[in-house]
């Protein structure tokens, strides 16, 4: 209940005070900005042929399987500007569409939301506690899973058609049985299509323990990645982001690399296996490190806002007082933006 205070008569307030009363609420309204807004988020959006599930996995693979198909789980989050991306470029339109309601049956999840989900015959839990389970860093995240419930693929945010239908091809053919999901890539990418730019923050250094004076960020790159020159042109050429990049030692690793180096954790190795060790699936990747650990990763596109907070966020040592998530220290940071009567558009589109 909201609380309150006895009622005095107006008739007893001096005509003054009664008007210093009633002006003085209008005063203090104009004295405080308009609350800007924010701009680029997208509601969830599915095809109507994603499977209806009741959310019993065991039960979904053994469907799946007996008409020869794997499950696909969508795991994704509402105003997700990737997601929503994802879903209506890869599954809802040509000119893959097809191929995949032919092979997989596609089931969406919210890393936010509280239906209980069958993992196993023994555990259940609600989907957000699925995506901890999963470690879902980024939305959408994409899991694979084979006719034992196991995953076998894994795809983090958004990919292009040519690049998803890679990792469709892959699990599709099994080839999760004979080869790992980057040296199946490697043999279905163009072999070179990149060559390496110049970028004035990039420095060249062997002993990458001996970074200590600032957070470390890490851009993988390699001759057949087919968004670097995208990704030189538009965030690392954009004059904000250049200027959150005085707050890290920027270093390039060609993933294709025997050259020796020392990582940031202080072992001997090669940016080849380092970029192995790490998991790098995709080029370019942005790892990024301080005092020897890795605190996040940019594995996927981004627009500019969420690069350029996310690059903040290890730069600052954000990650102290947001140990969990990058887009924890993001939403503070947007609601300060709009509270201070700023706009913010989250998407580039």
């Amino acid at each position: 209940m909201f609380g309150t205070t006895p009622k005095s008569p107006t008739r007893l307030l001096p005509l003054c005070a009664l008007l210093a009363t009633l002006y003085a609420v209008p005063a203090v309204a104009q004295d405080q900005p308009p609350t800007g807004e924010v701009t680029g988020a997208k509601m969830l959006s599915h095809p109507s042929w994603f499977k209806e599930s009741f959310l019993d996995l065991p039960e979904d693979v053994s469907e799946a399987a007996e008409s020869g198909k794997h499950v696909i789980l969508v795991m994704e989050m509402n105003g997700c500007p990737y997601c929503y991306k994802l879903v209506q470029e890869n599954f809802a339109t040509a000119p893959y569409r097809e191929f995949i309601q032919e092979h997989f049956d596609v089931i969406a999840l919210n890393t936010k939301g509280d239906r209980e989900v069958a993992v196993t015959e023994e555990m259940s839990m609600s989907e957000k506690e699925l995506a901890e389970l999963y470690q879902v860093r980024f939305t959408p995240t994409v899991v694979f899973l084979d006719e034992s419930n196991r995953p076998v693929a894994r795809v983090s945010g958004y990919r292009n058609r040519d690049d998803f239908k890679i990792v469709l091809d892959y699990v599709q053919e099994r080839a999760y049985l004979q080869q790992t999901l980057n040296d199946y890539a490697a043999a279905k990418r163009p072999s070179e299509v990149y060559s390496f730019r110049e970028h004035p923050q990039i420095q060249t250094i062997e002993d990458l323990a001996g970074v200590a004076d600032r957070p470390l960020a890490i851009l993988f790159e390699d001759v057949a990645c087919v968004a670097c020159d995208d990704l030189h042109e538009g965030h690392l050429a954009d004059p904000e982001i250049r200027d959150i990049l005085k707050g890290l030692t920027l270093v390039r690793l060609d993933t294709r690399s025997e050259t020796p180096i020392i990582d940031p954790m202080g072992n001997a190795t090669t940016p080849k296996a380092l970029a192995e060790s790490l998991g790098i699936q995709y080029t370019p990747s942005i790892v990024l490190f301080d005092r020897g650990r890795e605190i996040t990763r940019i594995e996927s596109l981004l627009y500019r806002y969420h690069f350029g907070g996310i690059l903040e966020y290890v730069a600052g040592r954000h990650y102290e007082r947001y140990p969990d998530s990058p887009f924890d220290y993001i939403d503070v940071k947007t609601a300060e933006l709009t509270a201070a009567g700023k706009d913010v558009s989250i998407a580039d589109e």
